[in-house]
């Protein structure tokens, strides 16, 4: 017995033995000489990153491919259209009449070598276009006649377009031209919103017709319409919507659904409360949260609205640090022109009992905790600038531009310094004053032109060029880049 096991230990030492040498030899270096036909992959030429196609011309993309047999190779071309069907073509070269919006399109060239079934893949844009693509766009007033004029790179202008294109007048009274964008989803174009004092048109950006996806009247921007319509002012959200005062009541446009629906931007009903706003009135917009700062002009205090998805009013409910400067609840005066300096200091321009123009400055927490901080009230420097033709613009840097008769100033209300600007208008009356969004040029409205002030630090407004052949008095500009 004792034998047995013996060997039977032996032969279990053994078959370990040989599963150890296989195990080695089955680990030892495999150097063999192999061929390896890998397939040559096409070299693509002439090919760019960014194609530019007009509206109604032709798009041709023709490729050069080498290191291929060009008798195996298949192109397929693919545009991607979201609201619509994608361009599809197969063929050595793209060749098509683009025919879609004035959009930035994604794009893909696929190579099939048929040979051997391999693809290869180019990804590109094409940037759809028209001729109003790059150009600035002015809101003039002649002859008592509302007149909209495009200005091509070249400064060539084309006089009263919409009276060319539509055959009919817009509505009187400008005030307002708007170029709406969503800058939340990269800066979407949304259209031109032409305001007037008791209506609007509105129109596709890249046709200047009549728009006919979104309301094309102001009227018809309104869910339920109010009897009468009468702008306060209006202004622009970074969402791509207007906000303001009609009626004396404050409206936002709707931001709830897709910016590419044909409710996106319709107004519905008004912030509800007991009041009656007067035009101007300022929109502080951080990411977190929008408020605006509104007066009742029959109380005569500010108010508070907020934006809660849709404004809503809050008036009054704010608490208020002193009285002793003025007291915001009970101004006792009229409001004449309000501003607020980079989302701070805020100016009011108010007009007594007395008939003089008074200057307040304050600061509020709209966002939380609701704080209304009176800092300053005194007569305002210059009292025969302010009437009801005076054009404002306010700046980050902390500055008013001021206009009124054939002057600009600039008014610095830290030291009360009111400075003329260099440039001489020869006794034009100023219609318009605008900023530039990087606010370091200023766009100054005269009979039949428009003027570019240099207002970066240290030029005071000096000449840089101008636009003329504008019909009558610029009201408004855009600037589509």
């Amino acid at each position: 017995m004792k034998l047995f096991k013996s060997k039977n230990m032996d032969i279990r030492k053994l078959i370990i033995l040989i599963i150890g040498v296989l195990s080695l030899a089955a680990c030892h270096k495999d150097l063999g000489n192999y061929d390896i036909n890998m397939p040559v992959e096409p070299k693509l030429l002439n090919l760019d990153s960014v194609y530019t196609a007009s509206v109604g011309d032709s798009l041709i993309i023709k490729p050069k491919i080498e290191s291929a047999d060009a008798a195996n190779i298949e192109l397929q071309w693919k545009i991607s259209v979201m609201e619509g069907n994608d361009v599809l073509y197969t063929g050595p070269a793209l060749r098509i009449i683009f025919g879609l919006q004035a959009k930035r399109y994604s794009a893909r060239l696929t190579v099939f070598n048929k040979a051997n079934g391999m693809k290869y893949f180019h990804n590109f844009y094409v940037d759809g276009g028209t001729e109003f693509a790059n150009g600035t766009t002015v809101l003039s007033i002649e002859n008592g006649i509302t007149q909209f004029s495009f200005v091509k790179p070249d400064g060539s202008v084309q006089a009263r377009l919409y009276r060319a294109m539509q055959g009919k007048d817009l509505p009187p009274n400008p005030t307002n031209l708007f170029l709406l964008r969503n800058t939340f989803t990269g800066g979407t174009l949304l259209g031109y919103w032409i305001i007037t004092k008791n209506g609007g048109i509105r129109l596709e950006p890249n046709t200047m017709q009549e728009d006919p996806k979104y309301p094309n009247t102001l009227r018809n921007n309104f869910f339920t319409t109010p009897d009468n319509l009468e702008v306060g002012s209006l202004i622009s959200h970074p969402q791509g919507v207007m906000m303001g005062v009609v009626n004396g009541k404050f409206y936002g446009g709707t931001t709830s659904t897709w910016d590419q629906a044909a409710t996106y931007g319709m107004f519905g009903l008004p912030a509800d409360g007991d009041y009656e706003l007067a035009p101007s009135f300022v929109m502080s917009f951080t990411q977190a949260a929008t408020y605006f700062i509104g007066f009742d002009r029959n109380r005569k205090q500010f108010v508070r609205i907020n934006l809660y998805g849709a404004p809503v009013y809050f008036g009054t409910q704010y608490s208020v640090s002193s009285t002793t400067v003025f007291d915001p609840t009970n101004v006792a005066m009229d409001l004449v022109h309000l501003e607020q300096l980079n989302n701070a200091d805020c100016f009011a321009f108010c007009k007594g009992t007395d008939g003089k123009i008074y200057e307040l400055k304050f600061n509020v927490q709209f966002n939380g905790p609701f704080t209304f901080t009176p800092q300053h009230k005194r007569l305002f420097i210059r009292q025969e600038l302010i009437n009801e033709n005076t054009k404002w613009s306010g700046a980050k840097n902390g500055v008013i531009y001021i206009a009124n008769g054939s002057k600009v100033y600039r008014y610095n209300p830290v030291n009360e310094e009111l400075r003329e600007l260099a440039t001489s208008f020869t006794g034009k009356t100023i219609s318009m004053l605008k900023l530039s969004d990087d606010e370091e040029t200023l766009m100054v409205g005269t009979e039949e032109t428009v003027s570019f002030l240099n207002i970066a630090t240290g030029m005071n407004g000096v000449f840089i060029k101008k636009i003329e052949g504008i019909p009558g008095a610029p009201v408004d500009m855009a600037i589509r880049k």
